[in-house]
């Protein structure tokens, strides 16, 4: 069962079914989905991944997903969840664009990460990025994430390869 993760001004908890509407106004917003998955998909198929999330990810345990808000309001998205890519576990995160430019995605980013690594007991945490999202790549390259490879997609793009590995400095927390 995904757990409420609290940062010092967000909360990222699971998705409730009073949630469908802003989600789905946080995918239909272009500028958010051009970043996600396969880009901008229609409102029909952002309700059914909605629907999806309670239907198979969270009825079975597949992985972790919450709805990240503040001050009560839905400003995001934020997944952990295994993939074929790496070989791992892959952090995913979107924000409104609302919510830009003030740190959150670095919160939320920073929290998946810990989150990860204390208790899915990870030792390195993957995010794929498209090469043009240059605020996705500063912020995980803000929070340590290093470039391991380059992905060419069909379409003639570019994905870049992440990594966070585990530290000593990670771990201090736990042993307190």
């Amino acid at each position: 069962m995904t757990p409420t993760l609290r940062t010092e001004r967000l909360l990222l908890e699971p998705y409730i079914p009073q949630d469908e509407e802003d989600f789905v106004a946080l995918f239909q917003d272009t500028r958010v989905s051009q970043w996600m998955g396969d880009g901008p998909a229609s409102q029909d198929a952002d309700r059914a991944l909605f629907r999806r999330i309670f239907t198979k990810v969270y009825a079975h345990d597949l992985f972790d997903v919450w709805a990240v808000r503040r001050d009560g309001l839905l400003v995001g998205h934020a997944e952990i969840k295994p993939t074929d890519v790496v070989a791992g576990h892959e952090i995913i995160y979107a924000l409104a664009p609302a919510a830009w430019g003030h740190g959150l995605g670095t919160e939320a980013a920073q929290a998946i990460v810990a989150y990860g690594f204390d208790t899915l007991a990870l030792t390195t945490v993957y995010a794929t990025v498209a090469a043009p999202n240059k605020a996705s790549l500063t912020l995980l390259d803000k929070i340590g994430f290093e470039h391991v490879r380059n992905i060419a997609e069909d379409d003639g793009s570019t994905t870049r390869v992440l990594a966070r590995h585990l530290t000593a400095s990670d771990e201090a927390p736990l042993a307190r």
